[in-house]
């Protein structure tokens, strides 16, 4: 069957068994949950076993065989409940245009006409002529004719009955037409709902994979997108999703990973369960692109995968994708340790240049996971969390870029952070959590504006600010919790830190654009008269700001005989290159901000 060739008649509509179509979908579905349940006791169980006992080349490959049987059976459940979906959809269709068919044919009883095999329809005679007052004789009403409706001669009254037949024989014709669409539709998606022959599934598939998930989502959208609460707050959305039936959280996890995956209010092991099978589709779309930014972003997705991994065999705190994306420079949120059951929650968020590549990986993910690792020493109930959920300033030298001096970045940042700590604060099962919010960079602007956005930062308690160049307020506690609770590390070396204000002179601005990060920053330490502004306002590590002021290491210097440096810019969360300001972000991060070690202000 092709669009506009259907030969369906109304009758094969009328009797058609949508139940038929949703218990294929149950089949289908049972068969997709029975590849999760697989793949999930090979990934907790079987690989965990194996490597506690066995070492050695033969348990390294059997390892091998096993991670690519779990990612079969990914593949399984992926493509089972699309399928499933797709059918489910196609029955929901089906079911409004047979309402709508049912409700004109009911109609046509009601009047006593006929509606024959054609979709035409009979009426009586009616009404009285003009002329003789004798009933105007009946008729038939044929699909995109109009008899009747022309304009009456003045001598000769229509037929009341003519308009209503041909009003019920359009309804009936454009639900079998609506019907005969919807099936074109479904029956070319469902033939590209294969796999390739044999037991493998190569990195190419889950590239059509990617492609079935988006033909299905589209098709799906009146009967799953349609109902999820975008507009809702992160409250609400747990209510959602509490009180959907098991099929139907499923069919959400199966289709629309991506968006429940990403959707704040959400608890954390559906978030993670979503944006692990997301993960897959989205290397599979970027596998199937040209140019750097999807080389570069597909670089990030498989290293954050590698650890996924791996944290699956032997993660200690364990690694949680609460948040996923291609969109923009790239979105990830990867929590160390469960955000729901913690006590103790610290969301870090990173700054210039920060995007979805490999050095974000690789990095950014190891400052969440020392800070939740430190902060689990103090206290075992502790996560920790890196939040890229925001375009982060880019430049390809360094700090030459325009943008990291503007704020409209971290404006918009700042609001979808806001909506993220409402959702773990919506999330968290304990009864008064802890929450921390680290700004590193730019990211401190970012999380400043955040405390100006819709009655601040939901459910913080303290933030921490490091390598600041300032965060849009003047005064500690302009941030929404009391200046005791806001607390600053500036190494000495970090340049960063030390930013001219824009009114200090026209040698810093002239600096930026045109001096480099190197030029800008010596030529600001002469312009800097001794105040405390810095580029976004005060500076965090000054008396007048008013924040607690923790000890860093000063770091390498700018310039020396190795040449120039930014590494004091990049050393407060490592345990091994800073420990005292590691450490003093763990004691906060924990709950015991008593122990920190302080420092003089500037």
């Amino acid at each position: 069957m092709t669009a506009g060739t259907s030969r369906l008649t109304w009758a094969q509509l009328r009797d058609l068994k949508c139940a038929e179509l949703e218990g294929a979908a149950d089949g289908w579905g049972k068969a997709s949950n029975r590849a999760d349940a697989g793949r999930d006791r090979i990934e907790k169980q079987l690989l965990n076993g194996l490597r506690e006992t066995q070492q050695g080349a033969a348990a390294d490959a059997a390892v091998s065989r096993l991670r690519q049987l779990g990612r079969n059976l990914q593949y399984v459940y992926t493509e089972c409940g699309l399928v499933r979906t797709a059918l489910n959809s196609l029955a929901h269709e089906m079911k409004a245009q047979q309402r709508a068919l049912r409700d004109a044919l009911d109609d046509a009883a009601a009047l006593r006409f006929t509606v024959h095999a054609d979709g035409s329809v009979t009426y009586p005679e009616a009404g009285e002529g003009l002329v003789d007052g004798k009933p105007l004789a009946g008729g038939t009403a044929s699909v995109g004719a109009a008899p009747g409706l022309l304009p009456p001669s003045g001598l000769v009254a229509p037929n009341p009955n003519t308009a209503k037949a041909q009003d019920i024989a359009d309804r009936v014709a454009k639900a079998v037409r609506t019907a005969a669409e919807v099936d074109w539709r479904f029956a070319r998606i469902l033939r590209n709902l294969k796999a390739e022959e044999g037991l493998t599934v190569p990195d190419r598939t889950w590239t059509d994979a990617a492609g079935d998930a988006a033909a299905v989502r589209a098709a799906a959208r009146g009967y799953l997108k349609s109902g999820i609460p975008y507009e809702a707050g992160p409250a609400a959305r747990r209510e959602w999703w509490a009180g959907l039936t098991d099929e139907q959280r499923e069919e959400y996890l199966a289709v629309y990973p991506d968006l429940i995956g990403n959707l704040d209010g959400i608890p954390a092991l559906i978030r993670d369960t979503a944006n692990r099978d997301n993960l897959q589709l989205l290397i599979g779309k970027l596998e199937g692109q040209d140019g750097d930014r999807a080389e570069t972003q597909l670089a990030g997705l498989r290293e954050i995968d590698r650890q996924l991994q791996a944290g699956r065999r032997s993660g200690e705190p364990p690694m949680y994708l609460l948040g996923i994306g291609d969109e923009g420079n790239g979105r990830a949120i990867v929590s160390f340790g469960n955000p729901d059951t913690s006590r103790n929650v610290a969301t870090y968020v990173p700054g210039l240049n920060t995007s979805l590549d490999k050095e974000f990986a690789e990095g950014d993910l190891k400052r969440a996971r020392d800070t939740a690792i430190g902060a689990r020493y103090y206290d075992s109930s502790s996560a920790a969390i890196v939040w890229l959920g925001y375009d982060a300033p880019q430049s390809p030298d360094g700090l030459d870029s325009l943008d990291v001096i503007g704020d409209e970045r971290a404006e918009r940042g700042g609001g979808s952070f806001n909506g993220f700590m409402g959702g773990l604060s919506a999330t968290n099962e304990n009864e008064n959590p802890h929450m921390t919010t680290i700004g590193h960079s730019y990211g401190s602007r970012t999380v400043g504006a955040a405390t100006q956005q819709g009655g601040g930062i939901p459910g913080v308690d303290d933030i921490v600010l490091v390598g600041s160049p300032g965060v849009g307020v003047d005064r500690a506690e302009d941030l929404g919790v009391s200046k005791d609770h806001v607390f600053v590390g500036a190494a000495e070396n970090d340049v960063v830190t030390k930013l001219p204000s824009k009114q200090q002179s026209a040698v810093g601005a002239v600096g930026w654009a045109a001096a480099g990060p190197v030029g800008s920053l010596l030529l600001g330490e002469v312009a800097d008269q001794g105040d405390d502004d810095l580029w976004f306002g005060r500076d965090p590590a000054s008396r007048a700001f008013g924040a607690r002021r923790f000890q860093v290491d000063e770091g390498p210097q700018l310039v020396s005989s190795e040449g120039v440096s930014l590494d004091a810019h990049s050393r407060y969360f490592d345990p091994t290159r800073d420990a005292v300001s590691a450490n003093n972000i763990a004691l906060v991060a924990a709950g015991r901000p008593e122990k920190i070690k302080s420092e003089e202000y500037r």
